[in-house]
């Protein structure tokens, strides 16, 4: 297994990370690593888009307190994983189906590592999305924690069929490589105001973030392009419309949640017998990214229903 790059410079991670490249069926290359933390188990992390590995070294660190490793990995056409287009600016995909040829290559390697069993999931943003279509395909975990769920994306009533429109018009004449209209090739973190980002209302984790792409801007991604935008809303809109798995589930959402559905969480939520869900008031979309506080409830709610589904 060939050794990928990871930057401890700038994660804040546990020591021992193991990081490689593996390599989906159809030949991308994505970069995955994990933490052996303590024996309960091992917490299978689905970051969201525009995220990387170097971001959840907080979290490998968390989970390992708490007696949990944890593994984690650079979706295809983020991190330093392939990109998808010959700009590495826009955040791309060709359907996302294939970000299950991502989860099962990962899957494939976890495997091999003699990591502790029993499996859990974390899936925040896009992976909550990844995440629950993996469930769905079978991946061997016993409990899940979702974090701010992209199970819908939030846009005004009257903007949504037009999403729907451009997105599939763009992709069928072969101009979904384009960005969508008001985002930016710039990352987010490096161009938005504290002040009025929609991420975190904490400023250390802010500059957290903001460290991490500066010193290696080689992990930055841009806004989304067209065809990202029509695979989302395609998928988000099958995964609706299936019935809730029967898993332990807690999902957790800030009360200023401003870039995912809320309402289709709510509505999934009350869909799904036995489960949990936490609405955390005064937190927004990265409740891993959040203050001291809402990172730890966050952190000792995943664990006790982890503790709890040893079966």
């Amino acid at each position: 297994m060939e050794q990928a790059p990871f930057y401890d410079d700038v994660a804040d991670a546990p020591d021992g990370a193991t990081c490689v490249w593996l390599t989906a069926a159809d030949g991308v290359r994505i970069r995955a690593a994990h933490w052996r933390g303590g024996e309960k188990g091992t917490v299978l992390l689905f970051p969201g888009r525009t995220e990387y590995i170097e971001k959840y070294g907080p979290a490998a660190g968390e989970f390992a307190a708490r007696g949990y490793a944890m593994a984690t990995l650079d979706w295809r056409g983020q991190g330093i994983a392939d990109r998808l287009l010959d700009d590495r600016a826009p955040g791309h995909v060709r359907c996302f189906s294939d970000y299950s040829r991502d989860v099962d290559a990962f899957m494939d390697w976890i495997r091999d590592q003699d990591l502790p069993r029993p499996f859990f999931l974390i899936g925040h943003s896009m992976g909550g999305c990844i995440g629950l279509r993996a469930i769905y395909d079978g991946i061997p975990v016993n409990a899940v924690t979702f974090s701010a769920p992209m199970w819908g994306i939030l846009m005004q009533p009257i903007v949504r069929p037009v999403a729907w429109g451009l997105s599939w018009l763009a992709t069928v004449t072969g101009q979904g490589h384009r960005m969508v209209p008001s985002t930016s090739p710039l990352t987010y973190v490096l161009e938005a105001d504290f002040e009025r980002n929609v991420l975190t209302r904490d400023p250390e984790m802010w500059e957290f973030m903001r460290h991490q792409l500066t010193a290696h801007p080689d992990l930055a991604i841009g806004g989304p392009t067209m065809r990202w935008l029509y695979e989302a809303l395609k998928e988000t809109h099958a995964l609706h419309r299936m019935p809730s798995p029967d898993l332990p589930c807690l999902t957790v959402l800030g009360a200023e949640e401003r870039i995912v559905h809320a309402a289709s969480i709510h509505d999934r939520m009350s869909r799904w017998p036995g489960s949990e869900f936490d609405l955390v008031g005064s937190a927004e979309h990265e409740l891993m990214m959040e203050g001291p506080e809402t990172r730890a409830k966050f952190y000792d709610r995943a664990a006790a229903l982890f503790d709890a589904s040893h079966r």
